[in-house]
């Protein structure tokens, strides 16, 4: 728990709300539509998630139209959960996939959901910079053909696919 929370700290600290050279937030976004429970399909490494597996991610809105974000994953290592909560505000429009997440306020780094189907069953994510990517799903075992479009869309981008790493995720997680 205390490397997932130095980490975020650190990551806030350094953290911007830019855009990567070339990756461009959805347009239409609906955030009633995305919030809910995601698992972490593909991640590029960082050490506030390194050891953890059956990742997810759950996004509410409160009422005064931010997002709380929930994070948790279990570590291997310490055989134990471990979870730290934030806040998301949209940088530009709310009909923008461009937020700011911060678990450290007042530091906030770019969430950028630059990939979305129409029914809101996967996401592709980055942050300020192509060292941070994720793969997003509503189950823990999305069609081959998103993961591939997910890799190719990702590679083109300039994130280093090669370095993917893929959170193990007991069946059926999706159902509890």
């Amino acid at each position: 728990m205390k490397a997932l929370m130095s980490l975020l700290f650190l990551v806030s600290l350094v953290g911007c709300t830019g855009l990567p050279d070339g990756v461009s937030p959805v347009k239409n976004f609906n955030l009633e539509k995305y919030q809910g429970k995601w698992f972490e399909i593909a991640r590029l490494d960082h050490s506030f998630e390194r050891g953890l597996e059956q990742i997810t991610a759950q996004y509410t809105i409160k009422q005064n139209g931010d997002v709380e974000v929930i994070n948790r994953g279990f570590s291997t290592a310490d055989k134990q959960w471990q979870q730290a909560t934030g806040v998301a505000k949209f940088v530009e429009t709310s009909d923008i996939g461009y937020l700011k997440v911060s678990f450290f306020r007042p530091f906030y780094g770019s969430y950028i959901i630059f990939g979305l189907d129409d029914d809101y069953q996967h996401a592709f994510v980055s942050g300020p910079d192509t060292s941070y990517l994720w793969f997003l799903s509503r189950t823990t075992t999305p069609p081959p053909k998103v993961m591939q479009q997910f890799i190719t869309q990702a590679s083109a981008l300039g994130f280093d696919v090669d370095k993917l790493i893929y959170p193990a995720h007991p069946l059926p997680l999706s159902d509890k």
